[in-house]
């Protein structure tokens, strides 16, 4: 019977070990989230504000025509990957997000649970 006891324990504090774990990294996750988010928006607007400027302004050229499909094309592709970075970085700050709330729920279950076995 103590046997059975000191296998629930030792998964008890595994499992504690890994939500610790779980946790700390969610924070790590939600910073990098937070970063990228704000790079690729930047970069996506830096790269349509590139794209727009030519048929705003008039202006076709200043260093390089920026009307030549080869730079188009080129904008456009990096703007994709842009876009692309925003939309992981805003789905991996969505989950990290829901993660650290399902993980705090959990929490207060534990506590709970742990109040009315000790009483």
């Amino acid at each position: 019977m103590s046997d059975e006891k000191s296998d629930g324990v030792r998964i008890i504090e595994a499992h504690q070990e890994l939500v610790r774990h779980v946790e700390s990294g969610s924070a790590r996750i939600r910073t990098l989230s937070v970063i990228t988010v704000f790079v690729s928006f930047i970069l996506s607007a830096s790269y349509l504000t590139q794209i727009a400027y030519p048929y705003v302004t008039g202006k076709t050229s200043v260093t390089v025509d920026l009307t030549s499909p080869a730079n188009v094309v080129t904008e456009l592709f990096v703007l994709a990957l842009a876009l692309a970075w925003l939309y992981i970085g805003v789905r991996d700050y969505v989950f990290s997000a829901r993660l650290s709330k399902a993980i705090g729920q959990a929490r207060d279950a534990e506590k709970e649970l742990d109040k009315r076995i000790t009483g």
